[in-house]
């Protein structure tokens, strides 16, 4: 027979993204006894994107930790832990067990193409290769007076203080050079890893005592892949896969683009700073607008194929973060203004660094655009789509290429500036020759940069 415990309510895993299914439990900030105010971090939890704080919203006192730190793949609605109003007593669920608040389940094994879908839409899409809401098991009730959670009391918000602790710039310079973070020493305040620390950082060389003298160091390390990393994988995979990508490539000046760009920047007054990559946003969505088959994605509803053509454009934008790349969304494009989508890159952009996106900021979007023009080695790339979207740009950098002269007289030459971009099409969606109308389009706005000005 079931023992009887005081009144309880059963806190369960929390779905933090549409296609969630399972989390790793991070540092509990609580223990059993602790009261808890609403805001107050109970635990952290570790997803394919991020590292999260679980904040609670109720008063309550913490009774029992039923999954505890370093639990891997909890299911959403599995219990995690057990609250009690404040004069409870606590120890009466010291015995309290997983059965006790129903029991767990495991983690259902995911559809072929559902995290593929995961980054660029949201949950409402009835397609099947967009996420779908998870349905979160109601817990067994092991007493008349045990309340199930659905953990609607805890608000989620992106941990700034992950273990380890470290700086954006210094996740950033780690992975950029694969130092191991987690056996980096931190000397900033609380043990921070500081991007001094990873500058300093030497692998460990010493040999083990039973070693021969002069016997050489590991020749590799092997690094263990974290969820995102493991996600973004089985994405990348998935989309390949899944959708017959062809490629579309064309070589843009944009000459007159930087002329327009400095000569806006210039009459500013500091209010904003535009750059090329504003242009090509603004440019997609315009291309997106004029050949609409592209702003398109392929669906299954209700068993019936459809492809939807959404009437805004929604650019995704890369943005490669310490955690890996990050999509963050400009909404609406053909309806803003240059310096709008400026500021609102910037402001997206610093956010996806820092880790602090929400969910909705990164998941939708009808095209991306994927900008690798800093780095002056790159000519020009190709970009894997991101599902279900049916299209994806990659530009390259800028180049000074010497053409004809369009003076009259003479038969000198001029240096242009020109770009490659190549875009990705999904052939289930876009046509070979629909998806070279809309270079054509973008190639023309771009070359044409007042028309974006209309």
């Amino acid at each position: 027979m079931d023992q009887a415990f005081p009144p309880h309510t059963v806190v369960t895993m929390p779905a933090l993204s549409p296609t969630m299914t399972s989390g790793n439990i991070g540092t509990w900030q609580k223990a059993a006894g602790d009261v808890i105010a609403p805001g107050d971090v109970l635990v952290e939890i570790e997803t394919d994107k991020a590292q999260m704080d679980f904040e609670f919203q109720e008063d309550g006192v913490l009774a029992k930790v039923l999954k505890d730190s370093g639990e891997k793949d909890v299911a959403v609605g599995n219990p995690i832990a057990v609250m009690v109003e404040e004069g409870t007593d606590v120890a009466a669920f010291e015995s309290f067990t997983l059965d006790d608040a129903g029991g767990e389940k495991a983690p259902p094994a995911k559809e072929s193409g559902e995290e593929a879908a995961e980054s660029s839409e949201p949950a409402d899409s009835g397609s099947q290769t967009s996420p779908s809401t998870l349905p979160k098991s109601e817990p067994k009730e092991s007493a008349p007076e045990s309340q199930g959670s659905e953990s609607s009391g805890g608000r989620l918000q992106t941990s700034l203080e992950r273990e380890p602790l470290a700086s954006p710039s210094a996740k950033a310079l780690a992975l950029e050079r694969g130092v191991p973070i987690k056996k980096v020493k931190g000397t900033g305040p609380g043990g921070r890893i500081t991007k001094q620390d990873i500058e300093k950082y030497k692998p460990e060389t010493s040999a083990a005592p039973s070693a021969p003298a002069g016997s050489a160091a590991p020749a590799y390390e092997d690094i263990p892949a974290s969820s995102m990393r493991k996600t973004i994988a089985n994405r990348l995979q998935q989309s390949m896969n899944q959708n017959p990508h062809y490629f579309v490539a064309a070589t843009v000046s944009v000459t007159k683009l930087l002329k327009l760009r400095q000569a806006l920047n210039s009459s500013a007054d500091g209010k904003y700073k535009l750059s090329v990559n504003d242009f090509l946003i603004k440019a997609s969505g315009v291309a997106c607008k004029k050949v609409p088959a592209v702003n398109s994605s392929w669906r299954e509803i209700d068993g019936q194929v459809v492809i939807r053509q959404h009437n805004t454009v929604d650019v995704s934008v890369a943005v490669a973060t310490p955690i890996g790349l990050m999509t963050p969304i400009v909404k609406g494009v053909e309806s803003l203004g240059l310096s709008s989508i400026s500021a609102q890159i910037k402001d997206l952009g610093k956010r996806a660094r820092d880790g602090k996106l929400k969910p909705e900021e990164y998941q939708g979007g009808t095209f991306t655009v994927s900008n690798m023009g800093m780095n002056a080695a790159i000519d020009r790339f190709t970009a894997v789509i991101n599902p279900p979207q049916a299209g994806i740009l990659a530009v390259g950098t800028t180049k000074k290429v010497a053409i004809p002269s369009s003076a009259e007289e003479g038969n000198g030459v001029e240096w242009d500036d020109q770009v490659v971009v190549t875009g990705s099409f999904d052939h289930k969606v876009v046509d070979g020759a629909v998806g070279g109308e809309w270079i054509r389009e973008f190639k023309k706005v771009v070359e044409n940069p007042l028309e974006m000005l209309l």
